[in-house]
């Protein structure tokens, strides 16, 4: 963070903590969530249900803003810490800097946690006609073609990519990483066959692979999921050593005022503690999980470092 950024920064949170000390009413204007993956992604729709519950309690607009990649991350970083530009982001956030080390932002100290907002498990999707069934037939192919299969994700930055990058090492196979613009494209390229992997949201997996469109062999959790019970995870497919938690959280700019950060996350943790909203994510194997601000903070520069740090000693990035 630059000296002038630094210092832009520390006026905005004067402006910002002066008005929370008056008594002013947060929010009194509208709120922008803004995602950086496309529509119709899982963190796309966690925004949008976030975004109807909360204008319902705040009586204020909430919207949501899909900028996917860089820009629409950069754009947050560089908002004002006043609680007014929010960001709905994946795991796939503590990689920025080392799958592109010329970002304009610090992915852990130009932002600060609000809140998690859910775990969702990954199916592992692969096409229908590709001769593995399962996942340790998928593995042996890859093995048997080192270079040749590729996996697909819904960009660098992505939940899933660090998914896929994980297994890629803890596997210790040779695939090539072809990056999407979102989500769809990715799957697309699933079913079409140039790509022979992604790592897919549960309840959107779900469907494509009961209508054959798509083959899911794999559940990325430690636990299988009611959505696709007939589908073992990793572990029971002979990688009881791989780890790994897709989660989606709310961020704001660095600085943001404490009192304002509280109430979005316990606002965010009442509205998702609702007992029908509860039971329309669960049915569809969202795992909700809310923590206070200082809690997911530390997680998030945690991660940020234990993942760079192993990505970085697989030789990904510099």
């Amino acid at each position: 963070m630059s000296a002038h950024r630094r210092m832009l920064l520390a006026a905005a949170v004067l402006v910002a903590s002066a008005g929370f000390a008056r008594g002013q009413v947060y929010p009194s204007q509208t709120v922008r969530i803004v995602v950086p993956f496309s529509a119709g992604s899982s963190t796309d729709s966690l925004a949008r249900v976030l975004s109807d519950e909360l204008t319902k309690l705040w009586k204020q607009t909430v919207v949501v803003e899909n900028r996917p990649g860089i820009a629409g991350t950069n754009s947050v970083a560089k908002s004002a810490p006043d609680g007014y530009t929010l960001m709905l982001t994946s795991n796939g956030h503590t990689i920025g800097a080392v799958v592109n080390p010329n970002l304009p932002f610090d992915p852990a100290n130009d932002f600060v946690g609000v809140t998690p907002v859910a775990s969702v498990p990954q199916a592992l999707i692969v096409p229908p006609n590709l001769p593995a069934k399962n996942l340790p037939e998928w593995i042996a192919l890859a093995r048997a073609k080192p270079g040749e299969m590729n996996f697909s994700s819904a960009g660098l930055a992505s939940t899933s990519y660090l998914g896929a990058e994980i297994l890629k090492q803890t596997a210790k196979i040779n695939i090539v990483h072809l990056p999407q613009r979102g989500a769809p494209e990715a799957v697309t390229s699933v079913m079409r066959g140039d790509s022979q992997l992604f790592f897919l949201s549960v309840h959107l997996a779900t469907e494509l692979h009961s209508s054959g469109k798509v083959r899911a062999i794999a559940i990325a959790k430690d636990k299988r999921t009611p959505v696709l019970p007939d589908v073992p995870t990793v572990a029971e497919s002979g990688l009881p050593e791989y780890q790994y938690d897709s989660w989606f959280g709310v961020l704001a700019p660095a600085g943001t005022p404490k009192p304002i950060l509280d109430k979005v996350s316990a606002d965010i943790g009442h509205v998702l503690k609702s007992p029908e909203l509860a039971a329309r994510l669960t049915k569809q194997g969202v795992e909700i999980h809310v923590t206070t601000p200082e809690t997911f903070d530390a997680q998030l520069k945690d991660e940020v470092k234990r993942n760079s740090a192993m990505l970085r000693a697989a030789g990904v990035g510099k």
